[in-house]
């Protein structure tokens, strides 16, 4: 009885510490940037966790684990919305669940080599786990290498998985070296260590040179961009959540924006383009300007449109854009979208006339409900609890102004890899990023999201810029360096200039995209198939 008082105390340790590694190598409370060397070791307890469960109980530990660590790494959610902790919770509550004991097949099936289909395995759940309505990309351990140019530039070839495969190696090579002996008391541990070694030397050398090829690909790779031919914008970032106080706030809000937009003009004349973030004017435009339903609303709109057309250059701005179309019901109604706008003074302002993108990748539950006929009980719980639905956008838009050529993925939509590259495709050399994480009143939240934004720049050779509501506000070449950056959670203007990639050659990852993730999918898939065929062959001798 001891014994087994002994081994859970020891399995309840490995599921804490597994939890906190989990999180300290990504931006936390104690460091906005993480600790990205922690990503090398970050699974050798819950690896070791693995070796010493059950099969059977290896379905409550996952579980657990799952909620656990998404519960500690996203614990800001708790404020986004009054369901999302819950459906964050129990989705990875879930995900973990079937992801711990197929770990547990693999290291009972293949007793000498299964830490190798252990790590295929790991990569494979994280790019499937991105896909699809409950797609998230956060907690993907290769982000926590964001601060690492020189460790991340192979996701120019790989994509994220890549960089994921180089942190995840060590923690399942280091748990297989303890594998003989950590099922027992701690003072075991270290039996069949050495054997281990001089079994699988050969693999840790592989990832040694892989690791080091990685980092001289990735420091040959940079560039000076200050050299190229440049373009001067100036991000806005309030310092608001434009959602909040009705009327009054909006045009507190408003205000703020223009005075930043004039003081940065005023300060830097050359600026050539001037960027506000997601949904940084309320009202909307187009609507309150065709139909006027509401007069203080459409006198906002007024002020906007008089303002934007006798600016000396473009504004993008993101707002709702609400066009009457059918509804469900099969009724006229409002349809609203998540929506970026370019506005030309004198030439699409008055009447308002703007090029627009709508956002195509919507936040699940919260923007986008699709099961409404399976789940009504769910949707009613959403709507109940005040969501704002938004309609899909489907057209990868690519604007041109000032001399630059980019796109405008929305807060959300720059975590996700396949978007930014399909705008690159569509002919954009630049991302300009919108954002509004201001919500979370959370400095690691904001840090979270910037550490998967960088990656869109490496991933596709493009500079990046984001403007946020309330932070990171920032440049990031496409090296993935942040240049600059305005100071979180107060109101300012960060005027920088933008490098013209005019001589523009896809990356690998561009021409392929997340090909790599798909083969760790596959890869996984087929060695679980070899490992249950491994087990009923045994199951069968026996």
């Amino acid at each position: 009885m001891a014994s087994k008082l002994n081994a859970f105390f020891v399995n309840f340790f490995l599921l804490v510490l597994s939890v906190l590694l989990f999180a300290l190598p990504q931006p936390n409370l104690i460091s906005l940037h993480g600790f990205p060397f922690l990503a090398y070791i970050a699974f050798v307890p819950l690896f070791l966790l693995v070796r010493r469960i059950s099969f059977k109980s290896s379905f409550v530990w996952g579980g657990m684990y799952g909620l656990l660590s998404y519960c500690l790494f996203t614990y800001w959610l708790g404020v986004f919305h009054p369901l999302a902790m819950y459906v964050i919770g129990i989705l990875y509550f879930f995900w973990l669940l079937c992801i711990i004991p197929l770990l547990k097949l693999a290291d009972s099936a293949f007793p000498k080599r299964g830490y190798i289909l252990q790590w295929v395995i790991w990569i494979g759940y994280e790019y499937v786990k991105t896909l699809g309505f409950n797609g998230y990309s956060y907690g993907i351990i290769g982000y926590s290498q964001w601060t690492l140019p020189s460790v991340i530039g192979i996701a120019s070839i790989f994509g994220v998985w890549g960089v994921s495969a180089l942190a995840v190696f060590p923690s399942a090579w280091i748990a297989g070296a303890f594998k003989d002996g950590c099922a027992g008391p701690v003072k075991t541990w270290g039996t069949g260590v050495r054997s281990f070694a001089a079994r699988n030397y050969g693999y840790a050398i592989a990832w040694g040179v892989c690791f080091c090829a990685a980092l001289v690909y990735g420091t040959v790779k940079q560039q000076d961009w200050t050299a190229k031919d440049s373009v001067p914008i100036a991000l806005i970032q309030p310092n608001s959540d434009p959602w909040m106080g009705g009327i009054a706030a909006y045009k507190k809000d408003f205000e703020t924006l223009t005075r930043l937009s004039d003081q940065a003009l005023e300060a830097h004349p050359e600026t050539a383009l001037v960027v506000w973030p997601e949904t940084a004017f309320i009202p909307r435009i187009d609507w309150h300007y065709r139909y006027r339903e509401d007069r203080e609303s459409w006198e906002l709109v007024s002020r906007l449109l008089q303002y934007l057309d006798s600016a000396p250059v473009p504004f993008v701005l993101g707002n709702d854009d609400a066009v009457m179309g059918p509804l469900e019901s099969g009724e006229l109604g409002r349809l609203d979208y998540n929506a970026v706008f370019l506005f030309r003074p004198g030439e699409n302002v008055n009447p308002p006339r703007p090029e627009r993108y709508r956002k195509m990748h919507l936040v699940p539950f919260t923007e986008h409900f699709p099961y409404r006929k399976w789940l009504p009980w769910v949707y009613d719980l959403l709507i109940a609890n005040d969501t704002h639905f938004w309609e899909k956008g489907s057209d990868p838009a690519v604007f041109s102004a000032a001399g630059l050529v980019f796109s405008t993925p929305i807060c959300f939509e720059d975590t996700f890899g396949y978007i930014s590259r399909r705008f690159v495709r569509s002919g954009a050399r630049a991302i300009v990023n919108l954002t509004n994480d201001a919500w979370a009143k959370s400095l690691p939240c904001q840090y979270q999201h910037l550490s998967m934004a960088v990656f869109r720049a490496v991933e596709n050779r493009v500079p990046l810029v984001r403007s946020t509501a309330s932070g990171q506000t920032c440049f990031v070449d496409p090296d993935g360096r942040v240049t600059a950056m305005a100071p979180p959670s107060e109101p300012a203007y960060l005027a920088g200039r933008i490098p013209l990639v005019s001589d523009y050659s896809p990356t690998l990852y561009t021409r392929w995209g997340d090909v790599w993730g798909i083969a760790f999918f596959a890869v996984s898939c087929m060695g679980l198939i070899a490992a249950v065929l491994t087990k009923l062959r045994k199951v069968y001798e026996n």
